[in-house]
């Protein structure tokens, strides 16, 4: 990280306002969120590592709104997934696992799954492409699992089209081979794949969904499955360490996160796709064009530290957090950076701010 870089984080941080990802809060303000909640929901208990209170509540709830028949609650996403490949590829009697290479268990993880669990992983995909049918064929016959990244999220967050996810799904089930979904996202990819939860998950044998990303809970994770898979995975769980003596903490905020941010979620990608057709119109470069989500890719060229150095002068005049960080693109010359839409976004015009953008990077990009 440049000290350029560095700066920006710490600026980000006493802005008065901002537009991307969540507006900033402090510990007491989180603490006094869940004690309300707790008063609005009627919880009155605590779990016991991970059993009653308010985690068997977000369970049931999102097994429910997933028509899944199971649901089990993770501290973290990276145990969740694991533990699942785990389960399927046991009960496979095959560890090679088809994913995508810029999926997060390979990108993000520090080759963890393969150490603690032996998964001989095969690409799925290579590059921003989304999967299909066709991917699962030519890996041939002896899969333990796929997992579909949904969306996939070091490719812009690029998502397939719901025919390409019923074809895929159709050959997974047609191989004998399960399909996970690695739904982090999963609320933020709805509006675009145009069917419910519910109508998703049925296309997916299991799924992991997030509760810190789209929902700004604390931090926590569900997985969905079949009864059976997912009794197997709380084994792995505690395995795992994953058993906290109270998870309740993180089960509230995720309870809170279904009622006050799921319904919220449309018009976060709504203003994300006004933004990226705002700024396409300034000379950007979007990706995917339009956005699948209330997150994409923003390209310009242009020397990351050089826009940075224009971003930091910015934000201490303005005091205003308008812009993420750029970084360096694999093509020399061209920077690019991620934006993530949510709710603090709204009140602005998205725009205002693909022209304020374009004022700031594209002039700078240009020398001027």
């Amino acid at each position: 990280m440049s000290e350029t870089v560095d700066r920006i984080r710490t600026v980000v941080r006493q802005c008065d306002s901002g537009v991307f990802w969540h507006a900033p809060t402090t510990p007491e303000q989180d603490f006094a969120e869940l004690a309300r909640a707790c008063r609005t929901l009627e919880i009155e208990a605590h779990d016991v590592y991970g059993d009653g209170g308010p985690v068997e509540r977000l369970e049931h709830e999102v097994a429910e709104l997933f028509g899944k028949p199971a649901a089990v609650f993770f501290p973290s996403g990276v145990m969740a997934q694991q533990s699942v490949l785990r389960v399927w590829c046991e009960r496979s009697g095959s560890f090679r696992v088809a994913i995508p290479d810029l999926s997060h268990l390979l990108v993000h993880e520090d080759d963890g799954p393969r150490l603690l669990h032996g998964f001989r992983f095969e690409h799925l995909t290579v590059g921003p492409h989304v999967a299909t049918a066709e991917d699962v064929t030519r890996l041939g016959a002896g899969l333990g699992a796929v997992l579909v990244e949904l969306p996939l999220r070091e490719a812009g967050y690029l998502l397939p089209t719901w025919d390409q996810l019923v074809e895929l799904s159709a050959a997974t089930r047609a191989a004998g081979v399960p399909l996970h979904a690695d739904g982090a996202r999963i609320w933020e990819s709805q509006p675009h794949l145009g069917h419910s939860l519910a109508e998703v998950a049925e296309l997916v044998d299991s799924m992991y969904v997030s509760f810190y990303k789209g929902l700004g809970g604390l931090a926590g994770a569900c997985l969905v499955g079949p009864d059976d898979v997912m009794a197997a995975v709380r084994v792995w769980r505690r395995r795992m360490g994953g058993t906290l003596f109270h998870l309740s903490p993180y089960a509230i905020s995720a309870l809170v996160g279904l009622r006050e941010g799921l319904p919220r979620m449309a018009s976060y990608v709504d203003w994300a796709q006004q933004l990226g057709a705002a700024l396409v119109e300034q000379g950007f470069r979007v990706q995917p064009s339009p956005p699948h989500t209330n997150s994409f890719q923003v390209h310009v060229d242009g020397d990351a530290e050089q826009l940075n150095r224009v971003l930091l002068d910015h934000l201490e005049l303005s005091h205003d957090a308008l812009w993420p960080a750029w970084r360096a693109s694999t093509t020399p010359g061209w920077s690019w950076t991620e934006l993530v839409v949510h709710a603090r976004a709204l009140g602005r015009d998205p725009v205002e701010v693909a022209r304020v953008a374009a004022e700031l990077f594209l002039r700078s990009s240009d020398g001027g």
